[in-house]
């Protein structure tokens, strides 16, 4: 072949080089390009041919980078789908796939570094002495012997580090033409896949594991809905037996990075040291390091990771376990494509025929919908592991108890007598407030002039330990002893109430109580998160104060009260998606409460009892709840009765904007009608100083959602062409969460 079509790491088509001087050059491979004047990347061949371009001279590759496929055929089809259903280009799909330092670019030739594998020194036997020979070395020089019998043993070959015997000895055999020593790229790992007893299944596991095993020879996809504390990790344990047992590859998805090394300790207690765990904050020697020696192992890998996980090079993909996939940490807001991890992983099970479970106590309403449709089989699983029951649920009306005088702070009288019963009894609180910080916002009680950010559109949010005011967008702070720039008083009063607030009150008021705090500001390092948990998990403290973060894979045995200090904070969001939401963040953080012989109570505190929402969440029905939800979803068509793409667009200048805007929503409703929402302003129109415009298109479900992808990306090619709209960002983000 004379030419390919390759894949750089960049928001542009492939481009085709010459290739007829590489010989044997396959698809899958990475090579060196020059693009542009003088940057050198590395790229990928994606399609090899003889048609050459039409315009412009055809660039050579540089140089071909390894002897063996960085890519295999199932990964490309990944990754095209990924770039075609997603609205980007492959090459944005290939700067999130792959470990940087097998992508790494310079910005000329001589600059330009390719990884290299790390190299070894190994010792190969030439000759071995025999008879007479053999007898007389081994008894003048026993270690010589010793180590030609250790090399002859393993064919011939060990590497150094391996063996124990002395340089001296080496020496003397190389001298003595008996071995020779030389480099090669160090071989992976070949850690076994060790098996220990599987966890012991109640008869109602039982039943689901049997149930999901018929499911999946139906559907490939399964909906394991499992209340909190249900066993669904001891259903999956033995799902992925089966596949390792084949030698199979397993990916269990975790939402969060922070979950992963707990799974991870668990997998390897039952599978040994063969799980690995996946993830963006590993190094880029170790994420590197994990991808090469894939490549060059057979299958039956058992990976434990997050959404990155997805690109790693399966060979032979048995079994994908999505945990918690109703969790909205599984969509990549940022930078294409912005995928959904839980999607792509049932898209990627199809391309290599495996089986998918998607686990949840609180299923996304697609994947629930999905079930009951029949394109998912869906199994059930409504006790709690170990015969521990499920937390009572009792909605407190705050509105109530400030006319009855029986609220102090942020805190009902009904909460405060709990935690009070509890503390008594050695027992463990847990307070949830899903707001960061001291206080949202900081206002002047002379003029009402509230702090805000001077590069979003936001308020500066209080942040009593380091003393400032925040932004949660940008990162942009100040002291919090700034005056009021209107009346110059410096007596700001802060408003509302954060977790620092919450952690602050809650010790003034039970001040024998020890109290941690638990969010992204006290949690900032993967050490931090872990000592606060061990700490809490010890029984070295009374109360954990946190946010969503204590809602997730938490299992604590001395907590036995659940504190929801603002639920209407989840049901007020200007979002379809609101209630929904709310449901599974009290459901997840409710099922931290009594998981094992003691009883556990939530105390959800609310301005609104009346909500449909609270009244589901004390009958904890989610079946009603669910139908009630999706009848309403259906009356104003939102997923899954439609398909969404909002596209977003960014300025520095308001004029350009809304005159692109205008431009965009004009051209979409003459192609789609009604169907288009907008252009409009959002909640927060500024970030980072630039002002955001939506527009949100809707697709039912019985119209060919692929072509109206093509119509939206066609028209968003050409507006950008435009003199007058250059400089505008423009991004479509497809099944926005």
């Amino acid at each position: 072949m004379n030419f390919a079509d390759i894949i750089l790491p960049l928001a542009q088509p492939c481009y085709t080089f010459a290739v007829s001087h590489i010989p044997d050059l396959k698809v899958g491979e990475a090579v060196a390009v020059q693009f542009g004047q003088r940057s050198v990347y590395t790229g990928i061949v994606l399609r090899l041919h003889n048609d050459p371009p039409r315009r412009g001279k055809v660039k050579p590759v540089i140089k071909r980078l390894y002897d063996f496929p960085l890519l295999n055929s199932r990964q490309i089809e990944f990754w095209n789908w990924m770039a075609s259903y997603y609205l980007c280009s492959v090459g944005e799909v290939m700067r999130i796939a792959l470990p940087s330092l097998v992508k790494p670019h310079a910005q000329t030739e001589e600059l330009y570094q390719p990884y290299t594998l790390p190299q070894e020194r190994v010792l190969r036997l030439k000759s071995m002495p025999e008879g007479e020979e053999l007898e007389r070395l081994s008894r003048r020089a026993p270690r010589r012997a010793a180590l030609l019998a250790l090399l002859q043993s393993n064919g011939g070959e060990i590497p150094r580090n391996e063996c124990q015997a002395d340089s001296a000895i080496i020496s003397a055999l190389t001298k003595a033409g008996m071995i020779e020593i030389f480099e090669r790229d160090c071989q992976p790992q070949q850690l076994p896949i060790t098996r220990s007893l599987l966890p012991m299944l109640s008869p109602e596991q039982n039943e689901a594991l049997r149930r999901i095993d018929s499911g999946l020879e139906a559907c490939n996809v399964a909906l394991l809905h499992g209340v909190t504390s249900s066993g669904k990790t001891e259903i999956y344990t033995h799902r992925i037996a089966q596949a390792l047992s084949k030698g199979q590859d397993v990916l269990l998805l975790v939402p969060e990075i922070s979950l992963t090394a707990q799974l991870v300790e668990r997998m390897r207690g039952m599978f040994g040291q063969r799980v690995i765990a996946y993830h963006s904050k590993l190094t880029p020697q170790r994420r590197t390091q994990i991808y090469m020696d894939m490549l060059r192992t057979p299958a039956g890998n058992f990976i434990v990771g997050a959404r990155s996980a997805l690109f790693l090079p399966y060979k032979q993909l048995g079994l994908v376990v999505v945990d918690e996939e109703h969790d909205s940490s599984y969509k990549q807001s940022e930078p294409n494509p912005r995928y959904n991890g839980r999607d792509a992983a049932v898209m990627l099970a199809a391309i290599h025929h495996a089986k998918t479970i998607l686990g949840s106590a609180t299923p996304s309403l697609e994947s629930f919908n999905n079930a009951m449709a029949g394109k998912y089989a869906g199994v059930t699983l409504m006790s709690r592991y170990g015969g521990s029951l499920p937390p009572k649920i009792i909605i407190s009306d705050t509105i109530r108890a400030v006319k009855r005088g029986e609220r102090k702070s942020h805190f009902n009288k009904e909460l405060l007598d709990r935690i009070a019963d509890r503390l008594e009894h050695g027992e463990q609180i847990m307070l949830f407030q899903n707001r960061r910080g001291y206080a949202p916002y900081v206002e002047c009680p002379r003029c009402g002039w509230t702090a805000r950010c001077p590069h979003c559109n936001v308020t500066l949010s209080r942040h009593l330990k380091s003393a400032s005011l925040r932004c949660h967008y940008c990162g942009y702070s100040v002291p919090q002893s700034i005056n009021c720039p209107e009346c110059k008083t410096s007596q700001l009063e802060a408003k509302g109430f954060g977790t620092e607030k919450v952690e602050e009150e809650i010790a003034a008021l039970f001040p024998s109580a020890r109290v941690l705090r638990l969010d992204s500001d006290s949690a900032g390092s993967d050490a931090a998160y872990n000592r606060i948990i061990s700490q809490f998990a010890a029984g070295e403290a009374d109360i954990l104060v946190g946010t969503q973060i204590i809602s997730k894979g938490l299992d604590f045995k001395g907590v036995t009260l659940i504190g929801v200090l603002n639920a209407d904070n989840l049901t007020n969001a200007p979002d379809f998606r609101a209630v929904e939401r709310a449901w599974q963040t009290v459901l997840q953080v409710a099922g931290r409460a009594g998981r094992r012989d003691k009883a556990g109570e939530v105390v959800v505190q609310t301005a609104d009892p009346n909500h449909p929402l609270f009244a589901a969440l004390s009958e904890r029905g989610y079946q009603h709840f669910a139908a009630a939800q999706l009848r309403e979803r259906q009356m104003f068509n939102y997923p899954p009765f439609s398909r969404l793409i909002r596209i977003t667009l960014r300025h520095h200048t308001a004029k350009t904007l809304a005159d692109t805007a205008s431009a965009l929503g004009t051209t979409l409703r003459e192609k789609f009608g009604s169907r288009v929402l907008g252009p409009v302003t959002p909640l927060i129109d500024r970030i980072r100083g630039e002002m955001i415009v939506e527009i949100i298109l809707k697709i039912e479900t019985t119209a060919s959602f692929s072509r109206a992808k093509e119509i939206v990306s066609e028209q968003v090619t050409t507006l950008r062409q435009h003199p007058e709209h250059k400089g505008v960002t423009i991004i479509c983000d497809v099944d926005p969460i």
